[in-house]
């Protein structure tokens, strides 16, 4: 298990390096693998069925200072489109 695991993580490092991503876009990476079934079960909780729009988007960056080391405060904002049935 573990030699498969050390495979498959060399698999996915060597794949985001080939596509040149920067420290700063891995980590968006790691955050939508790690809590975007989270993000996507709020969004259906307090929103119902559908999706945040990419194209209707905003996206504020701020810094919050903090004694441990200053933070980044991202807040994204999306126009939320339901699920349409036909």
């Amino acid at each position: 298990m573990e030699r498969w695991r050390f495979h498959r993580d060399e698999a996915r490092n060597s794949r985001h390096n080939r596509l040149g991503l920067a420290g700063a876009v891995h980590r968006f990476y790691e955050l939508v693998s790690v809590y975007g079934t989270t993000f996507k079960e709020l969004v259906h909780e307090e929103f119902g069925d559908g999706i945040m729009s990419a194209i209707d988007f905003r996206m504020d960056v701020t810094r919050e200072p903090d004694p441990n080391g200053d933070r980044v405060k991202i807040v994204m904002s999306g126009k939320f489109l339901p699920y349409k049935s036909y």
